[in-house]
């Protein structure tokens, strides 16, 4: 719903003395890794946690898993995958692409970031490769 939540937002829009014209801050997942492969790996804490919470079993984030098949049910693939639609999963040349395919789509002024990794390294790591991605770092 993200598209038309903007469009909604962009043609009510009145400006005040805060804001002139409207200001667009998307909030997306993004998992960085050295490989799409990786990144994929990681990415799987974010989709138990997804899976867990339609189960009914909330509770803190699990390590990543190698098969994230042997972990849902395809009904549960299904719903953790809407939820997670817009996520930005891999290398630094993916997710440079998913970014600037994101941005040109919505128009975002501002993008906030969330890489939900288990592994406090391996998190770091994740902003890192999504900062120099972005060209901020």
């Amino acid at each position: 719903m993200l598209i038309p939540a903007l469009q909604i937002y962009r043609s009510r829009f009145k400006p005040s003395e805060q804001l002139d014209r409207p200001y667009a801050m998307v909030g997306v997942n993004i998992i960085a890794a050295d490989s799409d492969a990786e990144a994929r790996r990681l990415a799987t804490t974010q989709q138990m946690s997804f899976t867990n919470i339609f189960r009914g079993a909330r509770g803190l984030s699990q390590p990543p898993i190698d098969d994230i098949e042997s972990y849902w049910s395809p009904a549960e693939k299904a719903q953790a995958m809407n939820m997670l639609a817009r996520s930005i999963i891999g290398s630094p040349d993916t997710v440079r692409a998913g970014i600037d395919a994101l941005v040109k789509e919505t128009g975002a002024d501002e993008l906030m970031i969330v890489s939900d990794v288990y592994d406090h390294a391996n998190r770091l790591r994740s902003f890192e490769l999504i900062a120099g991605a972005a060209g901020i770092a």
